[in-house]
Formats: structure tokens, sequence, C-alpha cells
């Protein structure tokens, strides 16, 4: 899953809150159940972030700044190269970009990335929470960008042919359900990145903490077991093209963020 300070945070600073692991913040915790850890946060429904996040989009889409990620806004593109070249293989591949962003909150990766989809035919769906899709659909929806309340409703109008998970399955109550439900729909490539995995053998649930710095929260989020994650993918036909380590977050013991990059092979 998916926060503001207006003012432009230099990209050093961002470092070093991203970079803080001994500290409060962070993962903390193994949880027996989601509700057990949920009782220990403040969520990420909270009307207070909403209206950071919200506050960050209409700058974008103002052009006051460039771009914005969990609500930090940016004046230059802050890419993820790694992310961006798997994108870009899918438009070579396919002839254009139609892409099904779940929990992908006001079009963050859209917009950070929209340089390069200049001279390409791009469709970018959201698939959000009630209260982001109905003021993305009154305030943000163009001819590119769409907002819609869950994926069947995206799959009736659009046929996107790459799903993006980024920084999303981990706050999740389900994650693995919830997966191979979206699996299920035979999106031809899926990049799923920023995500926190594990070789542990097991997903753990923690309770992450956000440095005040950004905003403060807390939410549930999982360590994916990254075995069982693999499992998933290859049961649903899909072969892994691409792994990497995500430039833009922090690693920890026993966990790295990674990215991972599908190909539907097997119908």
């Amino acid at each position: 899953m998916k926060r503001l300070i207006k003012q432009l945070v230099p990209p050093l600073l961002i470092e070093w809150v991203r970079s803080i692991k001994n500290s409060q913040y962070g993962f903390k915790g193994d949880y027996p159940s989601w509700e057990a850890a949920e009782s220990r946060c403040k969520g990420y429904a909270d009307d207070t972030i909403f209206e950071l996040v919200k506050s960050a989009a209409l700058a974008v889409k103002s052009g006051e700044c460039y771009g914005e990620r969990d609500s930090i806004t940016f004046q230059e593109p802050q890419y993820i190269w790694a992310s961006l070249a798997c994108l870009m293989h899918v438009a070579a591949r396919e002839g254009q970009l139609r892409v099904l962003d779940f929990g992908g909150s006001l079009g963050s990766v859209y917009y950070m990335n929209r340089r390069f989809f200049n001279g390409l035919t791009v469709e970018w769906s959201i698939v959000e929470q009630p209260h982001f899709v109905d003021f993305g659909k009154a305030v943000l929806s163009d001819e590119v960008l769409s907002f819609f309340h869950d994926v069947d409703e995206c799959l009736s109008v659009k046929s996107p042919n790459v799903l993006l998970l980024s920084s999303v399955i981990q706050y999740l109550p389900t994650p693995f359900s919830i997966l191979e439900e979206l699996l299920s729909k035979s999106v031809p490539f899926v990049l799923l990145d920023r995500t926190p995995l594990t070789k542990a053998e097991r997903s753990i649930l923690t309770v992450q903490r956000v440095n005040p710095v950004i905003y403060s929260a807390d939410y549930p989020a999982w360590i994916i077991d990254e075995y069982q994650l693999l499992e998933i993918f290859s049961s649903y036909g899909y072969e892994m093209i691409e792994i990497f380590h995500s430039e833009l977050d922090f690693s920890g013991d026993g966990f790295t963020f990674k990215g991972l990059f599908f190909q539907k092979v097997i119908q």
C-alpha cells in the first residue's frame, strides 16, 4: 500500500529517514493476527493522511511540483529505474502500455514517470480505497488516468497488459489470497515492486511505524515469505523475468525490499 511535506525535502534527508533501522521506526514486532497488529496502529485510512496525500497530488496536478511519493513532493523526477525499465519493456513488447495500478494512491507512479510515456499509447487505471477513487474521479481523471473501486469494475472497461503492485501487498490483511485473485485475471505482465521479502520460510506480521518527519502513523505490515510468493506466481503460469533490489527502500535483519517482474507464459 501508499502523505506530505509540502516543501521540497532534499533527497539526502529522505535517504536518512529511509535508512533508519535501529530506532523506534520501521518494522516492529511479530504479531499472531492482523487484528492484534491493527490494535496497535492508527492506520492508512486516517483522514489527516488522506488530506496530505490529496494536497500533494493537487500540487503535482497544478504544476507546483513535478511528482510526489508518499505525499512527499519533488521538484524533479525521482525515478526507480529498474521498475521503469520493466514498464518500458511492456510498452516495447505490446506496442502500448495499459497499467492496472492496484493500490496506486492518486497516481504517484504515473506522474513520476510520465516523461517517458510521451509518444506512447498509455492507459493508467488505479484501483484504490473509496475516498481515493471518489477524489480521483472528480479531480484527477483524464484521457490517460482513471480510477476504479475494484478490479472487476476496471476490467469491465479496460484491458490492462501489466498489473502493477508497488508497495501494496504487504499492507493487505490476506496478501496471498488477494494476490491469487489478481493473478487469476491473467494480466500478461506483473510488476511487484517495493515489497519486503524474507527467506525465513514464513511471512512475518509486524507494525510499521513511520518516522514523523514524513507523517505520524503506523500500519500492520507483512514481511512476505519469498518462497511462497514465487510458488504462487508459478502456480498461475507466470515466469519471472527479473528480480532486483528496491532502490528506494531500506532492508533490515532478515528481510530485503525487492522488485519482481513476471510474464504470463501458461494460460
